[in-house]
């Protein structure tokens, strides 16, 4: 099993525009360098803050050996909290997702308040002092409607991320949402080959029949060739949708981990349907036009995002273990909008049901053919995956510096544009 001074000699030597070592993939001592140094350290996309809306509704979410319980507080501000009583450690919440006036563990039923204070403990004597017992917080952001935390004692800068989500995301009303439908699948493979799938679209016309009907395959088209350029129709796409009020320019962070650019979808189609027309008359954004095209958001290492003129999608991609990755995917929908009146369900998510059932069986087909003796590493097409180029790139440079404490500068690929 690989350690971190085998993580970081192999990545030195990696060669740049190639995918990684077999081992990258399926190691176990990898896997757990990656959580260690990724996943629980980095900010990480939990679920949006309109499944919560009420005091007391909570959703606990899990990552590697951590449980965190989301709570939404009677003053309205959302929580996060280790799912572990402070008595024993007993688990406090046992479902997914629920409501409860107060969080009261089902050992010895301490209960605490939404806020994370102990309010009763039964028996523990005079010199018990419920206020050094309250749960241990989460780090915890709501960040325009989608909710982030984050599992390392001090957690990394937010607030460059949180301005440009807030002034991209304003003509997006997750606030005032719902879950109009969610799906969770798990894909057999490496949450790397989750993501390098998800950051090209050289293999689309293969294998998504239903997604090409709408989406552009054009890497231009959303920031993904290898020099950079952007295709000139996304010139004139972003200039009509930032005349209106929508920020839509290409933008990513300088060490890559996040980006944003509203693309337009193929031939003015107006939503991810079959038909190309908006799954949703009672749009949930403030875009004067239907044709406004997918504004398109990744936060590395945990989510990506399209933003459409009449509902939204979220993506959560969450590690399992060296070859098993989850897929959590919500169709977002304005809150009054209604089934069977405002939109039709089928046809709302058809077109991405489809499509991550079509990624699972390239993700695992992937992994299989990654595993065999016969695998080395090969070229990335400089055309078609210069995303991947950057995933990668990120990938290497954030595990090299977190390990190894070194400042190394960021590639071409990752800069600020």
């Amino acid at each position: 099993m690989l350690r971190e001074s085998d993580v970081v000699s192999m990545l030195l030597r990696r060669k740049p525009a190639y995918s990684l070592a077999q081992e990258f993939y399926g190691d176990p001592g990898i896997h757990q360098v990656d959580l260690e140094n990724i996943w629980y350290k980095e900010w990480l996309f939990a679920i949006p803050s309109c499944e919560i809306p009420k005091a007391g509704d909570y959703v606990v979410y899990e990552v590697g050996v951590y449980s965190v319980v989301i709570v939404r507080g009677t003053d309205g501000q959302i929580r996060a909290f280790h799912n572990a009583c402070r008595h024993r450690g007993s688990v406090l919440c046992k479902t997914k997702k629920g409501r409860n006036p107060k969080l009261v563990c089902p050992y010895h039923q301490w209960t605490y308040d939404l806020d994370g204070r102990l309010l009763w403990a039964r028996d523990m004597g005079p010199e018990f002092d419920p206020s050094r017992h309250g749960l241990k917080k989460v780090h915890c952001r709501n960040n325009s409607g989608m909710v982030y935390v984050c599992l390392a004692d001090e957690a990394p800068d937010f607030e460059a991320f949180a301005a440009e989500t807030a002034r991209y995301l304003a003509p997006h009303d997750l606030e005032n949402s719902k879950i109009a439908f969610e799906s969770t699948i798990v894909e057999n493979g490496n949450w790397k080959l989750v993501w390098e799938n998800n950051r090209e679209c050289y293999h689309c016309a293969g294998n998504h029949p239903d997604l090409c009907r709408t989406f552009p395959e054009d890497p231009r088209a959303i920031g993904n060739s290898g020099d950079g350029g952007l295709a000139s129709e996304l010139d004139k796409h972003v200039a009509r949708c930032e005349a209106a009020g929508a920020p839509s320019a290409y933008r990513i962070a300088p060490d890559g981990e996040w980006r944003f650019v509203r693309t337009p979808l193929l031939d003015g189609a107006e939503s991810y349907t079959l038909d190309t027309k908006v799954a949703v008359t009672k749009p949930n954004s403030s875009i004067p036009f239907r044709d406004a095209g997918a504004l398109l958001k990744f936060r590395y290492p945990g989510t990506w995002n399209h933003f459409l003129s009449d509902h939204s999608i979220l993506f959560r991609v969450t590690p399992i273990s060296p070859t098993e990755t989850e897929v959590c995917t919500k169709w977002l929908v304005h809150k009054d909008a209604v089934e069977g009146v405002d939109y039709d369900l089928n046809r709302l998510t058809e077109v991405w049901v489809h499509t991550n059932d079509e990624d699972r069986e390239v993700v695992e087909n992937n992994q299989k053919g990654i595993l065999t003796p016969a695998y080395e590493p090969g070229p990335y097409s400089e055309i078609h995956e210069g995303g991947l180029i950057q995933f990668s790139d990120w990938y290497s440079g954030h595990l090299i510096r977190t390990i190894t404490g070194a400042r190394t500068p960021a590639s071409t690929a990752m800069a600020a544009e």
